[in-house]
């Protein structure tokens, strides 16, 4: 059902919009059985396309992420946005668009690849600085605590943001608002070549680890008398989170909460606390939603724009209250 519902968001998102194209046509333009006309394979293939795929992997990416977080710092709350890891993202991207002198839009059109694996290795190394900060606190205060202290590093780091842009021209200042909300819409196919495979990599190290982050829901001590090594677990772990979460905000900017739903709803879904199944349960629960709350946000709407973090606020904040509310999701949370 959930993979069903992914090609129904994946095909609406092609489909609507401002200008209304079949889905029969849509399908026939994307395996190239039907000719249409040049507006509208310019408008599927060259506009709608790259949002989509980016919806759909950048979803999927951070909906893995907020399970591993939730696993790692046993709360049910984590999430990248919620713990300033994406906060950390969007610094090291700031203190790359400074140090090169261009903004990182320009910095891939100049240097191409290499701009756009800078940008993703700095947007990475900024989350991971976060999130090994964020470890260190988690060893020495309660859940509450360690959710306030993630909102206080985002904040630190949103005010280093502002300084950094001080010493940039405005040209380069404008370019960089891009980050302020979150939004599928803009990437490049030169990015999804990048964020594809870092996304597919950063999946595959988290499935190869699934037995170890089992073992790490009963504790560290329990998990590592199982012959789980916790501090390689907790190494390749931080690593695929790098690459899952730098990526998406250096090329999206910061989505907030849809790991944090993803993540709910996959273990809701399933009722199993098995990271074999959660994994790609919250991935396909994240680029799903990933891709309805765009369908929401380019919608033909006359007066108002609707901003990503809004449209996934109103959707998936009903979802995660009725899943963590569910009697048989209790004992779940328990876990964590």
């Amino acid at each position: 059902m959930a993979a069903l519902a992914m090609l129904a968001a994946f095909l609406l998102e092609l489909a609507l919009g401002p200008v209304r194209i079949p889905v029969s046509r849509v399908v026939g333009l994307l395996i190239g059985t039907t000719t249409s006309p040049d507006t509208w394979h310019d408008i599927v293939l060259a506009f709608r396309l790259p949002r989509a795929l980016n919806a759909l992997v950048s979803g999927a990416a951070l909906g893995a992420s907020g399970l591993l977080l939730q696993t790692l710092f046993r709360n049910p709350l984590a999430d990248p946005f919620v713990l300033g890891i994406m906060h950390g993202a969007r610094l090291g991207v700031a203190v790359l668009v400074v140090v090169m002198g261009v903004a990182a839009s320009a910095l891939t059109s100049r240097l191409g690849d290499a701009g756009v694996l800078a940008t993703s290795l700095a947007a990475g190394a900024g989350a991971l600085g976060v999130l090994l900060v964020m470890l260190a606190l988690a060893r020495r205060v309660n859940t509450v605590t360690l959710l306030i202290s993630g909102l206080l590093i985002g904040y630190v780091c949103m005010g280093l943001i502002s300084v950094l842009l001080h010493f940039v021209d405005e040209v380069q200042a404008r370019a960089f608002e891009q980050w302020e909300n979150g939004s599928f819409d803009g990437v490049t196919r030169l990015q999804l070549l990048w964020l594809t495979p870092m996304t597919v990599a950063g999946l595959t190290m988290l499935m190869a680890l699934s037995k170890a982050l089992n073992g790490l829901l009963l504790g560290e001590q329990y998990a590592g008398s199982l012959g789980v090594h916790v501090g390689r677990t907790k190494a390749l772990a931080f690593g695929a989170l790098a690459l899952l979460v730098g990526p998406v905000t250096a090329f999206s900017g910061p989505v907030p909460f849809l790991g944090l739903v993803a993540a709910h709803v996959a273990r809701g879904g399933l009722a199993t606390a098995d990271h074999r199944l959660l994994l790609p349960a919250s991935a396909l629960a994240g680029a799903v939603l990933g891709l309805a709350a765009d369908v929401v946000v380019h919608l033909p709407w006359n007066r108002h724009f609707l901003h990503l973090d809004a449209v996934i606020g109103i959707i998936g904040a009903p979802v995660a209250l009725w899943v963590l509310l569910r009697p048989s999701s209790r004992h779940l949370r328990s876990t964590l």
